[in-house]
């Protein structure tokens, strides 16, 4: 399990350590770095697989994620030519990579490796292994698939959920991993029978059948009615959830893109469950309904407050000079949260103060 990461000269961070538990949350207006941190990882796990981390360097864009060229990159006001990144496991191990940034080449999409100091165990974690799932804002429509085998073999969903039905095709019929994590109204264990409650949380009474045309290498996915694109977007997420291991590490952008609030709350508590179990949950997100389920599944002794973390990235400005702040806010055994600075899920509040105020005749 990840403990903490620091960003070194990447995009919008000169040095900041951004520190992870079982479930951590980033928040924040838009373009204040949440992505970034997401991005930073992905990057370390696609430059990994390809074998090229180990020796090589950083391949910026690839399968899971496109940074664009080294100019992008690098810190707007780096006062040294490297992009780097000092990753901290659980377990005490640690891993540093420095990539150097030519400024000849600053249009290059791949930048050469400089200083490593990795420790052995580093390359056995999540982020390196194929329990890895980074799940993108702007994911796909999953109502069909290619079948391949490639995508078999790497028990990978898709940065964009494009591999959905066909991950359902192929492991719909086992067991999923963690018991913990199986629905009650289920008809089964297995993964397609859980996805198919778990999704009758978000959206009643939904079924899904999984049919696959060979003679083409296509699969397909029926819904049981008509669903809108909010379920499309929460069924890559179901899936990954339900079809990980202990260990596994997930990242998710936006889950709660076209759910309903109560849906989002949902969401939020298996989001706590899951990490609960074991699987390590980081989420960038904008739902003030995200947080509360995560707050309720703490106030329910779901998960203890320690294994959750609360990141809210805010933008400063120094003279001429604009930077991001990293403010952590705690929640204690009760779901409630110790401060709440500025635009950390306040805007209801601040709209109820008004409301509340005599109207203006």
């Amino acid at each position: 399990m990840i403990s903490s990461l620091r960003l070194l000269n990447f995009k919008a961070f000169e040095n900041q350590l951004v520190e992870f538990k079982s479930l951590t949350l980033l928040s924040g207006y838009n373009s204040t770095g949440k992505s970034s941190v997401l991005q930073a990882l992905s990057l370390l796990h696609q430059s990994y697989q390809q074998g090229l981390l180990q020796s090589n360097g950083l391949l910026l864009n690839g399968n899971l994620v496109n940074i664009g060229t080294a100019n992008d990159a690098l810190y707007e006001n780096a006062k040294q030519d490297y992009v780097g990144f000092e990753l901290s496991l659980k377990n005490g191990t640690k891993g540093t990579w420095h990539f150097k940034y030519n400024s000849l080449e600053r249009e290059a999409d791949f930048l050469e490796s400089g200083f490593n100091s990795v420790d052995a165990d580093v390359y056995q974690s999540s982020i390196f292994s194929k329990e890895f799932h980074h799940l993108q804002s702007e994911r796909a429509t999953v109502a069909s698939g290619i079948l391949n085998y490639q995508r078999r073999e790497l028990r990978q969903i898709g940065a964009l959920g494009e591999y959905t039905a066909h991950f359902l095709y192929t492991y719909g019929d086992q067991p999923i991993p963690i018991a913990e994590l199986a629905h009650s109204q289920a008809k089964s264990t297995n993964l397609l029978d859980q996805v198919e409650a778990w999704m009758g949380e978000i959206s009643s009474g939904l079924r899904i059948q999984v049919d696959a045309h060979l003679d083409m290498d296509l699969v397909n996915l029926k819904f049981s009615d008509h669903i809108g694109y909010g379920i499309t977007y929460v069924l890559p997420i179901i899936v990954a959830i339900l079809a990980s291991n202990p260990g596994a590490l997930i990242l998710i952008e936006h889950p709660e893109t076209g759910l309903h609030a109560q849906a989002q709350t949902k969401l939020g508590k298996l989001l706590a469950l899951a990490a609960n179990c074991g699987v390590q949950v980081v989420v960038e997100t904008h739902s003030d309904q995200i947080l509360n389920g995560i707050r309720l599944a703490v106030h329910g002794g779901k998960i203890e407050p320690t294994d959750v973390q609360l990141h809210y990235f805010q933008r400063h400005h120094n003279q001429d000079q604009a930077f991001i702040k990293v403010v952590s806010p705690r929640i204690d055994k009760d779901g409630r949260i110790d401060r709440w600075p500025d635009g950390f899920f306040d805007e209801w509040e601040n709209s109820l103060i008004v409301l509340l105020e005599p109207a203006k005749s």
